[in-house]
């Protein structure tokens, strides 16, 4: 897939309120610092589309970004950041739940994962609502230039391991660095691929 634009179209917190549902759309969340906006930059090729900050847990709204006119990239509040306020993580929680189970046209949620840390309890849990849930998601290990490539395997071995103490069947798995563009194809090609299957509304032959 080439992406030819990417822009901004709104932040906002209430699902009522978010871009008629009539297109693709596919949401990034993961634990606050784990390179969420640099690998939305890194995909889109907009260096300036999602912005990085040095403060874990910047991102407090859903932010849709429409790529190609053809599907929505929404970036997610980030969790696990417990310098939060509890009734304002709880909030964000419940504006998350709400999104998540109720927009009807999201086709995948892509978790991110510092492939450096070991795995974290929210990240497993937040996993394991998702498989309860019945909602499509993939895994996306970020970060992974900062690691050797043997220490890379390992990593991702053990948490594939982790994972396998309770599912039957692994979601698909990317590994993903922004500094080298690690990923950027694979993971859009498995946007294309997905897109192409919304009914009516997505031609990937436009965009390949």
């Amino acid at each position: 897939m080439i992406i030819d634009t990417a822009v901004f179209v709104q932040s906002n917190t209430k699902i009522e309120k978010l871009p008629t549902a009539n297109i693709p759309e596919f949401a990034f969340i993961g634990r606050s610092n784990v390179g969420k906006s640099s690998l939305i930059n890194m995909l889109t090729g907009e260096k300036g589309l999602a912005k990085i900050s040095s403060k874990p847990g910047k991102t407090i709204t859903i932010n849709h970004f429409l790529i190609n006119d053809k599907w929505y990239l929404v970036d997610l509040p980030g969790y696990g950041f417990a310098k939060r306020a509890k009734t304002e993580r709880e909030k964000w929680k419940k504006m998350l739940n709400n999104y998540l189970l109720r927009r009807e046209n999201l086709l995948y949620t892509f978790v991110l994962i510092d492939v450096r840390i070991p795995p974290q309890q929210n990240d497993l849990e937040f996993i394991d609502w998702l498989g309860e849930s019945q909602l499509p998601f993939v895994i996306v290990f970020t970060k992974s230039d900062k690691v050797g490539k043997n220490a890379l395997a390992q990593l991702v071995a053990a948490y594939k391991k982790q994972l396998l103490e309770k599912w039957e069947e692994l979601p698909e798995i990317f590994i993903s660095s922004s500094e080298k563009a690690l990923g950027r194809d694979e993971i859009l090609s498995f946007i294309d691929r997905t897109c192409s299957d919304f009914p009516g509304l997505y031609s990937s032959s436009i965009n390949t």
